[in-house]
């Protein structure tokens, strides 16, 4: 142990997770979902308001750990990561006309120069706005795809289940830009085909359907869907093709592509792509110069509800008692757990530093559980609530002849006794799945 007390090592004493006995409810409100009660519980996130929370220490981690992969399946597309102002001004959206349509959903403020601003749940035309003021833009900036992550407002009038239905949350929306529908129909479908990649690497089942465009409109539009019980939307899914669409868009009772027959099911949308061609960037002088003619760009418009993701896939994951993440965004893929202060196992400490070693070695995040005054069954517990995939022990194993370390696979429910020079192979057959 004293070898790595100089080292920055995340250790669970340090960290801020408080952790609640139960979840205080009203006869009027209940608490909803197994995520939004494990989440509370267990300190990954906290309630400051109706329909706002804030993300804790280790929620903040799941996060993090998405937006990353994000960022990355972005760059590989060549879209360019910014951040918008969180006010737009409310003449944008009178230039656009989408005052008209879920007003009551918009937080608007004014400055003392009586300057009115809407707090953006999407930013459509702060972007067109900012690009039709750039200038006269080269031939070879195209396509233009510039993408944010950040957080978004909506003034729900009821506010449920976590950052599901709230009033504040986090998305990355991507605003494209090309010289002609053409292109732009190429770009939709490049920037479809991350959004596959994203959520594969999430591990989790996921539906694309023919969406519903609601007031951002456009003329094409497809969601992203998990199969949720707490989810609010409805899919129509065809049996035969697993062709989907949104109910609500909906006006056959058969598969228009085979005509096979339609099953519904309970879905949470994720993620909405929408190619918009010319609707915003025609009214906010969104304009290239071919000859002596302007022409509007083909705009496309893409999110994602990072917010919303975390809260759905861990509904979908957790047990009643435990949280679940994919592995891949879990807090922290492996916990160390120390043996407890006093007992015959602490000898066993002194292979801390060549399992440490290993795990940087084979790049995965870990942290130690050095709480010793704790059993190792209690801290072990923790490690199952908190939603760790992995679980390393220190413990009686080690004052065997020879002595073996206890590695856990939590989500598996299954564990191993091994020598310290076998770890890398459990976790290199695993490879896949962290």
């Amino acid at each position: 142990m004293s070898n790595v007390s100089g080292r920055n090592i995340a250790r669970l004493s340090r960290i801020f997770q408080p952790i609640i006995a139960h979840i205080a409810t009203t006869k009027k409100t209940e608490v909803p979902s197994k995520s939004y009660k494990n989440l509370i519980k267990y300190g990954m996130m906290k309630q400051v308001n109706s329909g706002m929370y804030a993300f804790l220490p280790m929620g903040l981690r799941v996060l993090n750990k998405l937006t990353a992969i994000v960022d990355k399946e972005m760059e590989k597309i060549g879209a360019q990561k910014m951040l918008l102002p969180a006010l737009t001004s409310r003449d944008l959206w009178e230039k656009t006309d989408r005052l008209r349509e879920n007003i009551s959903e918009l937080f608007h403020v004014k400055d003392r120069s009586n300057k009115h601003y809407i707090l953006s749940p999407t930013y459509e035309e702060t972007i067109c706005n900012l690009m039709s003021t750039v200038g006269v833009l080269s031939s070879k900036t195209f396509p233009v795809r510039l993408y944010q992550v950040s957080t978004k407002w909506r003034d729900e009038m009821k506010p449920r289940l976590g950052f599901l239905r709230s009033k504040e949350f986090l998305m990355k929306d991507l605003y494209t830009f090309d010289t002609n529908i053409s292109e732009a129909q190429e770009t939709y479908t490049s920037v479809c085909e991350a959004y596959d990649n994203i959520f594969k690497k999430l591990g989790i089942q996921f539906m694309k359907a023919i969406g519903d465009p609601g007031s951002i409109g456009g003329s094409l539009s497809h969601e992203y869907h998990y199969t949720c019980n707490i989810g609010e939307d409805t899919l129509c899914i065809c049996s035969s093709c697993e062709y989907a669409i949104n109910k609500t868009m909906c006006n056959q009772s058969q598969c228009p592509k085979c005509n096979g027959d339609f099953r519904e099911e309970n879905t949470s949308e994720v993620g909405h792509t929408f190619l918009l061609d010319t609707k915003f960037t025609k009214p906010l002088n969104v304009t290239q110069k071919l000859k002596n003619e302007s022409i509007p760009l083909a705009m496309g418009s893409y999110g994602l509800g990072l917010s919303r993701i975390f809260t759905v896939a861990t509904e979908i994951l957790s047990t009643e008692e435990e949280l679940r993440f994919p592995k891949a965004i879990a807090p922290y893929t492996v916990c160390v757990i120390l043996p407890k202060k006093g007992s015959k196992e602490e000898t066993g400490s002194q292979y801390l530093n060549e399992i440490i070693e290993t795990l940087d070695r084979l790049n995965i995040d870990f942290v130690l559980d050095d709480r010793t005054n704790l059993t190792i069954g209690n801290r072990l517990m923790h490690s199952r609530v908190s939603g760790f995939p992995y679980a390393i022990v220190i413990g009686k194993s080690t004052i065997r002849s020879p002595p073996l370390i206890e590695v856990h696979d939590i989500y598996d429910s299954t564990s191993y006794e091994l020598p310290t020079e076998d770890i890398p192979n459990y976790f290199n057959d695993r490879a896949m799945k962290i």
